[in-house]
């Protein structure tokens, strides 16, 4: 596919910016369906505001578990739900034992 430089008006600043031909080259490889609607600044910018996700789409806080490390018994946390009979290691001894 060839494609040419356009000119576009970013939606947040109103500022024109321009979608670079290699840009859309890569938009298409992706499949990305639309221009952007945003400069590059204000993507950086919600980018930022976002955590790095775009679209608002930042993930719930993952839920974590009480357990007791059965190598060392100290308290500690994991992502899952701790079960009866199955061994359950704090970040060092996980990382000791793998």
């Amino acid at each position: 596919m060839d494609f040419q430089d356009k000119d576009l008006n970013c939606k947040e600043c109103g500022a024109s910016f321009t979608f670079t031909a290699s840009e859309q080259a890569f938009y298409a490889e992706k499949g990305f369906q639309n221009d952007p609607s945003r400069c590059p600044e204000c993507r950086a910018a919600r980018k930022r505001q976002n955590g790095g996700r775009m679209g608002g789409n930042a993930r719930p806080q993952r839920e974590m578990f009480d357990a007791t490390c059965s190598a060392c018994g100290i308290q500690t946390q994991v992502p899952f739900r701790p079960t009866a009979g199955k061994p359950v290691y704090c970040r060092d001894c996980f990382q000791a034992n793998r």
